[in-house]
C-alpha cells in the first residue's frame, strides 16, 4: 500500500466563519458529487459532508473526492449491513473493544480498545468488528465533528497483540472512510518495545490525526489529565478511574441489537449472517 508512504502538506484551513457559509460549502460538495446523494441519503447528510470538510479543512473539492472514495468503498464492503450476529466469538471481542455507555467531560462519546487481551478471530473479522464500532460511533455522534474519545490499554503490549498489517489497514479505514471522527487517541501505558513499533506506525498518520495521539502513563500527572477529561467515577480502573465493574456482555450484547435496528442494519432474522 504504496500509498501511505507518500509525503503530505497540511494546507491552512479555510474555515467558515458563519453556518451559512458552511451550508454553501455543504451544497456546493452535494453538486461535485453528482448522483451520489441520492444513491445513499442516509450516508451523504448534511453532517456526513461537514465532517468531511472538517477532515479536508474547508475544501470542497478535497472533501467530494475523499467522499467519492468513501462511497465507493461502502458499496463493496456494505458497512450498514453489518450486525452485533455477524462479529465472530462476539463474548470475546466486546471485552476488547467497546463503546461504554459514559461520556467525557465534553461531552463526546468514548471508544475502548484493549489489544492485549487475546484473540481468535481473523485479521479480516477484527477489521469487520472495527468497522461495525465506527458506524456505531458515527450514528450517535451524527452532527459532531471530532465526537469521540479513543482509549486503548497497551499494558503487556507485544508485537503479535497488534499485528503490523491489521493497524495499517485500521488506521487506514479510519482515515479514510470515517475521518474528523476521532477528537483525541489516548494511548495508555506503552511500554518501552512499543517505540520502535510506534516510529513505525507514525508514517501512516495524517499529521492531524498525529497531533491527536496522546501517551498517558502511570503516574501523577497523567492521572491528573485523565481527571481533568473523565468522571473518574465512570472511566474505568485500567485508565485511572475508580469503575472496577467489568463489561456485563449480556446487557451490552442487547445494547448493540438496539442499536442495529436504530441504524437498520440487517439482522440474523433477516437471513443475512455473511459476510459483507
Amino acid at each position: 500500500m504504496s500509498y501511505l508512504f507518500k509525503s503530505r502538506s497540511e494546507p491552512t484551513p479555510m474555515i467558515p466563519a458563519s453556518l451559512q457559509e458552511q451550508l454553501a460549502k455543504i451544497n456546493e460538495v452535494r453538486g461535485l458529487l453528482g448522483d451520489l446523494p441520492m444513491e445513499m441519503p442516509k450516508f451523504l447528510s448534511d453532517a456526513t459532508i461537514r465532517r468531511f470538510l472538517q477532515a479536508r479543512n474547508w475544501s470542497t473539492v478535497h472533501a467530494a473526492k475523499s467522499l467519492k472514495e468513501a462511497a465507493s468503498w461502502r458499496r463493496q464492503y456494505k458497512p450498514e449491513k453489518i450486525c452485533w450476529e455477524n462479529i465472530a466469538d462476539s463474548e470475546n471481542e466486546a471485552r476488547r473493544a467497546y463503546i461504554p455507555d459514559y461520556l467525557d467531560k465534553n461531552g463526546r462519546m468514548v471508544f475502548i480498545t484493549l489489544p492485549t487481551i487475546k484473540t481468535k478471530a481473523s485479521e479480516k473479522d477484527l477489521i469487520k468488528y472495527l468497522v461495525y464500532n465506527l458506524e456505531n460511533l458515527v450514528l450517535n455522534s451524527e452532527d459532531a465533528e471530532e465526537s469521540v474519545v479513543w482509549i486503548s490499554d497497551f499494558r503487556g503490549w507485544a508485537v503479535s497483540s497488534t499485528p503490523f498489517s491489521l493497524t495499517r489497514e485500521s488506521l487506514h479505514i479510519i482515515q479514510k472512510y470515517y475521518p474528523g471522527l476521532i477528537a483525541v487517541a489516548i494511548l495508555t501505558n506503552p511500554p518501552r518495545i512499543f517505540e520502535s513499533f510506534w516510529k513505525i506506525i507514525k508514517h501512516f498518520l495524517e499529521p492531524k490525526m498525529n497531533e491527536k495521539v496522546k501517551f498517558v502513563y502511570n503516574n501523577s500527572e497523567c492521572q491528573r489529565i485523565m481527571g481533568d477529561m473523565f468522571d473518574l467515577d465512570k472511566l474505568e480502573s485500567t485508565f485511572g478511574g475508580r469503575n472496577t465493574a467489568g463489561l456485563d456482555i449480556d446487557k451490552y450484547a442487547e445494547k448493540m441489537r438496539r442499536q442495529d435496528q436504530i441504524r437498520g442494519a440487517w439482522t440474523q432474522a433477516n437471513g443475512n449472517t455473511s459476510s459483507p
